[in-house]
């Protein structure tokens, strides 16, 4: 079924509210006006406003009325309007959600979902574009998976609503009108974690998420009509790192680009490289490469902004000075 990326998480949503009592969603403004980015759209009319909950202005607090709710017998969904607002409550997820299960020696599970929306290109200044993809990624207790295109959108927000363990499902504000083909029927598997090769090449790995994925296809096409071939691998999960797809692929391209829209410093990119260089030294050519963001906020002119972010000509330039 042809659907947008914002459809598909508006399915698995009224999907698992269907099927299990014990799922509810809650967050700023998502009962009677749908979402700020509509992505609960019509849930408050089907289920109600005890299952499909407006919360106040306040992360803090119902995050961890989420954890509380999770760890005993409910199995919420948290809809954070934006990634950077993680910032508002990181004490609750990075020392209450990620390490309740292990502090109480593995008896208590803590069945919660977090969504939020990241990323630049849609103008909303420094404090509304990051996409959190690292600074969530290095917590043990967390599970972090980035949603590239309306499958991914769908099939793991599935996948996380049925795990016991707490689940950051990352998603891209500039996606949200892209469509693709999902199978709605498709089962619940975790196979939706692995790294997924979209290209086949043999000239360069590139390695993307989000919204960056999209980008490296598109300089893919242009490279390809120059005689570059280049493998195009969408990560898809940050935590726990599948890096055996990617390591079998640089062992063919023996190169290595990874885009990703994080500033350089603690970007996930560096992790992937230096387990790259440790794990398939004798494979590489030559060093990898990052494509990050700049060492600045985001910009809110349209125009900085558009020359911060990694683009599909800047991937182009990287990969050709990576062959020349």
């Amino acid at each position: 079924m042809e659907i947008t990326y914002r459809e598909a998480i508006v399915a698995a949503q009224r999907e698992a509210l269907k099927n299990d009592d014990r799922v509810m969603v809650m967050g700023e403004d998502i009962g009677v006006s749908g979402g700020p980015f509509k992505t609960t759209v019509g849930l408050f009319e089907e289920f109600g406003g005890a299952r499909v909950r407006d919360t106040p202005i306040c992360e803090e607090a119902f995050v961890g009325a989420a954890m509380g709710m999770a760890v005993t017998g409910r199995r919420p969904i948290v809809e954070l309007m934006f990634a950077d607002f993680m910032g508002v409550c990181f004490d609750q997820i990075v020392n209450g959600i990620a390490k309740h299960r292990f502090m109480c020696g593995g008896k208590v599970m803590v069945p919660l979902v977090i969504r939020t929306m990241g990323g630049g290109g849609t103008r909303f200044g420094a404090q509304h574009s990051q996409t959190g993809e690292t600074w969530v990624s290095q917590f043990p207790g967390l599970k972090v998976v980035c949603a590239a295109d309306p499958s991914d959108a769908y099939n793991m927000l599935r996948w996380a609503i049925k795990e016991d363990n707490p689940v950051i499902v990352l998603e891209h504000k500039f996606l949200f009108t892209r469509t693709q083909d999902v199978d709605l029927d498709a089962p619940i598997s975790a196979d939706i974690l692995t790294p997924a090769v979209l290209r086949q090449g043999n000239d360069v790995t590139i390695v993307a998420t989000l919204a960056m994925v999209e980008r490296a296809l598109a300089a893919a096409e242009t490279l390809a009509a120059k005689g570059i071939n280049v493998e195009v691998i969408n990560l898809r999960c940050l935590r726990p790192l599948n890096m055996e797809p990617i390591l079998e692929s640089v062992r063919k391209t023996n190169r290595l680009l990874c885009v990703e829209e994080n500033h350089s410093t603690g970007g996930w990119g560096g992790e992937v490289a230096a387990r790259t260089t440790s794990e398939a030294f004798d494979y590489l050519d030559a060093p990898p490469e990052r494509l990050t963001l700049p060492d600045w906020p985001m910009p809110y002119s349209p125009e900085l902004e558009d020359a911060a972010m990694p683009s599909a000509d800047k991937v182009v330039e990287t990969v050709v000075a990576m062959l020349t």
